[in-house]
C-alpha cells in the first residue's frame, strides 16, 4: 500500500520551551517554505502560569507574522514560523499596529464573550481582573456605549483605571452588580459579587478545580454564562470579532494610554519575564509583545 502524505504542519520553531517550571529560549530556525515567519507574539500571563505549573511544553498561542501587508495573528506558539491559512488565524486592518494588533486579541475575546450573555443592562457592570482579558473586556464595553465599569483589581495604580468609564476598587469593597465578569478565572469572587438574579459571567479561563455551589446558583437565581471565544463560534464570525475590535482600537483609542497598557521587549527576554509571572515583579503593562525579529 503506498505511504499516505502527511498533512502540512501548522507550525513550526518555537522559541521557548516551559520545562521544570521556567522557560527556556530557543534558537531562530529557516522558515519552512509556504510558511509565515513569526516575528512577534503576546505574552498571556494567567495562561502561562497555569502552563509552568504543568508539564513540560512549547509556551504561547499568540503569534504575529507578515502576509500581504497585513499582520495574520495565529494560535501557536511564541516566535513560531506558521501556515498563513491556519483555521485560527486572524488579520488585522490595514494600518493596525503591532500592539494594537495584540490588544485587539483581548477585545475579541471580549466581544464574542458578550455577545453571549443575554439581556441585561451593561452599565454598571464589575470586572474582576486588571491583567490583558479584563482590559479587553472593558474597551469592549466602551465599544458598546458603556460609561461606568467597576473593576476589582489588588493591584495599586492599575494601568486598566485609565481606561474610559472604569473606576478601581480594591478586593472587599462592598460593591455588588447585575452583570460581573469574571477576568482573572477567580469565579467564587465574581460570584459573591453578583446581584440575587444577575448574571455572572466567565471569560478568564478557571483552574480545573475551581467550582461555584450549585446550590448557590439556584438559590441566587444566577445566570452564569461561559464566555470562552471558541464557544459555537463560527469561523467568519470570529474573525469578524476581531477585525471589529482592531478597528475600533485603531480609530478610537487615545494614542497616550498604549504606552501605558502595552510594552514590546526583545524575545531573548522571555525567560526574565517568565520567571517575573508568579512573583510581585510582574510588569505593569497588560499586554506583553516580544520581538523576534533579531532575537
Amino acid at each position: 500500500m503506498p505511504e499516505q502524505p502527511r498533512a502540512r504542519p501548522l507550525h513550526a520553531g518555537a522559541r521557548i520551551r516551559l520545562h521544570a517550571g521556567r522557560a527556556h529560549l530557543f534558537p531562530a530556525v529557516a522558515v519552512p517554505e509556504g510558511m509565515v515567519a513569526g516575528q512577534y507574539s503576546v505574552l498571556s500571563p494567567g495562561t502561562e502560569r497555569r502552563h509552568l505549573a504543568g508539564s513540560d511544553r512549547d509556551a504561547g498561542y499568540m503569534t504575529l507574522g507578515q502576509a500581504d501587508s497585513a499582520w495574520l495573528l495565529a494560535p501557536v506558539p511564541h516566535g513560531a514560523a506558521f501556515d498563513p491559512q491556519h483555521h485560527g488565524a486572524v488579520i488585522a486592518p490595514a494600518g493596525t499596529g503591532v500592539e494594537v494588533a495584540a490588544l485587539a486579541r483581548f477585545q475579541q475575546m471580549a466581544l464574542l464573550g458578550l455577545d453571549r450573555v443575554p439581556g441585561v443592562e451593561l452599565d454598571g457592570a464589575i470586572v474582576v481582573g486588571s491583567g490583558p482579558v479584563a482590559l479587553g473586556c472593558v474597551l469592549e464595553l466602551h465599544r458598546r456605549g458603556v460609561t461606568n465599569v467597576r473593576v476589582v483589581t489588588s493591584r495599586r495604580h492599575a494601568p486598566i483605571g485609565r481606561a474610559p468609564g472604569v473606576t478601581c476598587v480594591v478586593p472587599g469593597t462592598p460593591v455588588a452588580a447585575r452583570l460581573v465578569i469574571d477576568a482573572a478565572g477567580d469565579p467564587r469572587h465574581a460570584a459573591a459579587l453578583t446581584e440575587p438574579g444577575g448574571v455572572l459571567g466567565l471569560l478568564g479561563t478557571p483552574e480545573p478545580t475551581a467550582s461555584l455551589s450549585a446550590i448557590e446558583v439556584h438559590r441566587a437565581g444566577w445566570t452564569v454564562v461561559g464566555m470562552h471565544e471558541l464557544a459555537a463560534q463560527e469561523a467568519a464570525a470570529y474573525r469578524d470579532a476581531y477585525s471589529t475590535a482592531a478597528a475600533f482600537l485603531t480609530e478610537r483609542l487615545p494614542a497616550e494610554l498604549l504606552p501605558s497598557w502595552c510594552r514590546t521587549v526583545s524575545g531573548t527576554r522571555a525567560p526574565e519575564l517568565y520567571a517575573l509571572l508568579t512573583g510581585p515583579g510582574r510588569p505593569a503593562e497588560p499586554v506583553i509583545v516580544f520581538d523576534w525579529r533579531t532575537a
